[in-house]
């Protein structure tokens, strides 16, 4: 359940946020994997809730570390081409094709920190979802 090993391309938003997509199958899908792994009262001894809640536990932070460092790593990347860009155009104020591109990884930029916002509002929602279902059976070490 732990996220794919995908490599982010920081250049390209649309694969960015396909690749994104793919790694927060775990919180898309935490409501029905939640129904799954706890049991009801009447297979409560069938299913070992404090381990599945565990488990699910260490595999949401688990994707949740990961993402958050494959966005800040992108971030770095753009934020280094945008610095390296503007220092170009400094140079050559008449080039155009600078300013193009200088525009372009700037709006590229701001849509990839506006990830970490979303990032934020997914981690959230999922974690609630998790303390709903999971308290009775699982207490995090360190409560998100």
């Amino acid at each position: 359940m732990a996220a794919p090993s995908e490599e982010l391309n920081c250049q390209d938003f649309s694969e960015f946020q396909d690749v994104l997509r793919v790694m927060r199958q775990i919180d898309d899908r935490i409501v029905h994997e939640l129904n799954t792994i706890i049991p009801t009262a009447s297979f409560a001894g069938k299913i070992d809730a404090n381990q599945t809640c565990k488990q699910l536990y260490e595999s949401l932070k688990q994707a949740h570390v990961s993402r958050e460092k494959a966005i800040k790593s992108c971030i770095n990347e753009s934020s280094s081409r945008v610095n390296k860009l503007r220092e170009e155009r400094n140079k050559d104020m008449d080039n155009l094709t600078l300013l193009k591109q200088l525009r372009k990884e700037q709006t590229n930029l701001k849509l990839i920190q506006s990830e970490l916002n979303v990032e934020e509002v997914v981690n959230d929602r999922s974690w609630k979802v998790f303390k709903d279902r999971c308290r009775i059976h699982y207490k995090p070490p360190n409560s998100p």
